[in-house]
């Protein structure tokens, strides 16, 4: 054989010899925008790391949490890669079901990361559990062109009942323009995600000190009636199925005059080729009631390497990519600035070319460390945590909480009944787990 065919023959092989070789890791995914984005780059990754190659599992929110819950506490090892958050590290950390990522490498540069979300999703020796892949606080999206319209001025902290009055007099159903948009869709992440902080600014709270769920108290009460009662007047149709991407969606068409939520959306709004409203949009702080304390919450996406996973090297090269500055850089230039993972590192604030894409920038940020989730309710209280409580029982609670929550949402039962239902199921969960004597 000539030598001239005999390399290129050679050299397919070696390819093929490669390829075979090629290591497979599962990525577990939420079907958020930053995500699909990461999951749309992955080409660059894989180019880089011949030796590896990803298959994705993208589900939508509830669904992810249950499989991952489900198969990390089983050992199943399904997945190489989680997407999870700050609530799922420290629990499942404490109980062995993570790789402690305590050797990265001095490029990744782990002290650009932001404190507070490197905080959260640390064990109490500083070794993270888990990378942030984003991070976000809640705020106030509003269209600026309705406001000025109705000549409304947003002050620089709105309160509840501002929205209120601004959602009767902006609700426009005929012309499917509604006064707000809220999660609705039941879920500990989902509704209640939202829900809690709207009871935390309305002077409620969780538990008490002595752990006595404090679900059918006056403050949420209160705080759940001005939340169906906004809702059924001024919401969309079939509010009670939204979730965060279902709003984001509206809100972005120009159904929405308002709308409280994850500061994550802020880039995909601010986008014209994503949003109608892109040069309308104004932002302000998440309202508050009663107190302004628990308000706003604190919320990491992270990428972890589950302990059962039998390709732990090949995941930890995938995460440091995925929550790297050279990642920040590469959906920069490919996605456009606005598109860039938000709240998670500092040399991301200070990019020149971040700041002038995302006038949000700098709002984003001081939301972000200004939520304290050691100290989010007016009374006081036994958990660390702003939208959601630090325990294991949360999970659970929290969705039958929800759910009860969206049955009042859609009339099937009274707020009354919902609330002393929720408080009744809650005492019996903690119960169970040994809160009492």
């Amino acid at each position: 054989m000539p030598l001239s065919r005999a390399f290129p023959l050679a050299g397919v092989a070696a390819l093929a010899a490669t390829a075979a070789q090629a290591e497979t890791i599962t990525v577990a995914t939420v079907n958020n925008n930053d995500m699909v984005i990461m999951q749309s780059l992955s080409d660059a990754f894989e180019q880089s790391h011949p030796d590896i190659t990803l298959d994705w599992v993208v589900l939508e929110e509830n669904v992810l949490r249950q499989r991952m819950t489900t198969d990390i506490a089983t050992g199943g090892g399904q997945f190489d890669v989680m997407t999870i958050g700050t609530y799922e590290v420290p629990i499942w950390a404490e109980r062995g079901w993570l790789t402690p990522l305590d050797d990265l490498p001095a490029s990744y540069q782990a002290d650009d990361l932001l404190k507070s979300v490197r905080d959260g999703l640390s064990d109490d020796d500083g070794v993270l559990n888990a990378l942030p892949f984003y991070a976000e606080s809640s705020m106030l999206y509003y269209r600026k062109d309705l406001f000025e319209q109705a000549g409304i001025e947003m002050p620089e902290q709105p309160t509840w009942q501002q929205v209120h009055d601004w959602a009767a007099e902006l609700n426009d159903p005929d012309n499917e323009t509604y006064g707000i948009c809220l999660r609705g869709k039941p879920g500990w992440g989902e509704n209640m995600a939202f829900v809690s902080t709207l009871v935390n600014t309305f002077g409620g709270r969780w538990f008490d000190m002595d752990w006595e769920p404090q679900i059918d108290s006056p403050a949420w009460q209160e705080a759940i009636s001005f939340y169906v009662d906004l809702l059924d007047s001024y919401g969309p149709p079939g509010a009670s199925s939204n979730g965060f991407n279902e709003n984001l969606a509206l809100f972005s068409r120009g159904n929405c005059a308002m709308w409280v939520d994850a500061t994550s959306a802020a880039g995909k709004l601010y986008n014209p080729e994503e949003s109608t409203v892109a040069d309308q949009l104004g932002f302000a702080p998440a309202p508050v009631a009663e107190t302004p304390k628990g308000s706003h919450w604190l919320w990491s996406w992270a990428l972890a390497i589950p302990a059962s996973s039998d390709a732990k090297d090949a995941a930890r090269e995938f995460i440091t990519w995925a929550t790297s500055q050279d990642y920040v850089e590469l959906v920069g230039e490919r996605e456009g600035w606005t598109s860039v993972p938000p709240g998670t590192r500092v040399s991301t604030y200070e990019n020149p070319e971040y700041q002038q894409a995302a006038p949000f920038a700098g709002f984003v940020l001081d939301a972000i460390q200004g939520a304290d989730p050691r100290d989010s309710s007016l009374e006081p209280n036994p958990y660390v945590g702003v939208q959601f409580v630090g325990i294991p029982e949360f999970q659970s609670v929290g969705t039958q909480v929800g759910q009860m929550v969206a049955s009042a949402l859609t009339g099937e039962t009274t707020i009354e009944q919902a609330l002393q239902a929720a408080q009744r199921a809650t005492r019996r969960t903690m119960e169970r787990a040994g809160y009492f004597d």
